[in-house]
């Protein structure tokens, strides 16, 4: 049977951190473009338009933690926790528009070398690394508990990356005035940008297309209910992650014929097996007698079938 526990961690914890690294992220941008000009390298001033791309998507998702706490209302039912979620799809989605920039702009590099002021670049990307270090610190711990805070952590792990290529790149044009190791580095950046986003965008999508949980089983978790006495049966599921650490079903739970007077106990009892071999504490159970089974009943999908008169199932 699959297992599926989180930690639980307090939802204000780490704004401070957030905070500390948005005007870090900021202030970077403006020393890099500074820099930039004063050395007549596009690459920095490239470097600092996607520092202000991290600073953007820490904005981003400190609002989202800010939102996600504000309880359900009538509007919104489910709560705001979704809010980062969509953040994080944000996020995701402007690293993969940096990294196909990057990659336009690697090939016209090669295309057409540029003069690039070596000592200039490595001074400007060796501060940038210390600051971008700082910052994935900050989030680091975050991050784990969070897929809104960890869009924003990549986001800055990659600018980090992205700073020791450019102090290797600065350094091999000091020493060899091998310009096309510019464009080169330039690519691997583009590269790993590209590949860290495609390999965590998939589970932001499941959350908001209502899937399933990816380490847990939809087939065990009716099982378990099946196995519970007093139970015949189970259709009509919907098992989807409200957000990133709470799931939720609902279900037709078919009662076994002669045990229908103790129906509600059955379903207490299915509720807290499903708490305890699944940590899922969301559930809506609808109860049908034996004798009175939905027509041709589906496992998983809707509740509502409409027939040509247009009667409800």
């Amino acid at each position: 049977m699959g297992h599926h526990h989180h930690h639980h961690i307090d939802p204000s914890a780490g704004d401070r951190r957030v905070l500390m690294a948005i005007i870090v992220n900021l202030a970077l941008t403006v020393v890099q473009i500074i820099g930039g000009i004063l050395a007549g390298s596009l690459a920095l001033i490239a470097d600092a338009l996607h520092n202000l791309s991290d600073a953007i998507a820490l904005v981003i998702a400190f609002g989202a933690r800010k939102i996600a706490r504000r309880p359900a209302n009538a509007e919104m039912s489910f709560g705001y926790g979704r809010v980062e979620i969509v953040a994080a799809l944000i996020n995701y989605t402007t690293l993969i528009v940096i990294g196909l920039y990057l990659l336009y702009e690697a090939v016209l590099r090669f295309i057409t070398p540029q003069g690039v002021d070596g000592w200039m670049v490595v001074i400007i990307a060796a501060v940038a690394l210390v600051i971008d270090l700082a910052t994935a610190a900050l989030t680091f711990a975050m991050s784990k508990n969070s897929m809104n805070i960890r869009a924003a952590f990549l986001h800055n792990v990659a600018d980090a990356l992205g700073s020791v290529a450019v102090i290797f790149a600065g350094t091999l044009i000091i020493l060899f005035d091998w310009r096309l190791i510019d464009p080169l580095v330039t690519l691997l950046i583009a590269g790993y940008i590209l590949w860290q986003s495609f390999a965590e965008i998939g589970a932001v999508i499941r959350i908001l297309m209502l899937g399933s949980p990816p380490e847990m089983s939809p087939e065990e978790v009716l099982q378990l209910v099946r196995d519970t006495e007093g139970v015949q049966d189970i259709h009509h599921a919907h098992l989807w992650m409200v957000g990133e650490h709470e799931t939720a079903l609902d279900a037709h739970v078919v009662i076994s014929e002669g045990a229908w007077g103790r129906a509600d106990a059955i379903k207490e009892q299915v509720k807290a097996r499903l708490a305890e071999g699944f940590d899922i504490h969301h559930t809506t159970l609808e109860l049908e007698c034996a004798n009175h089974v939905c027509d041709a009943p589906e496992t998983f999908g809707r509740g509502v079938r409409h027939d040509h008169a247009g009667h409800e199932h």
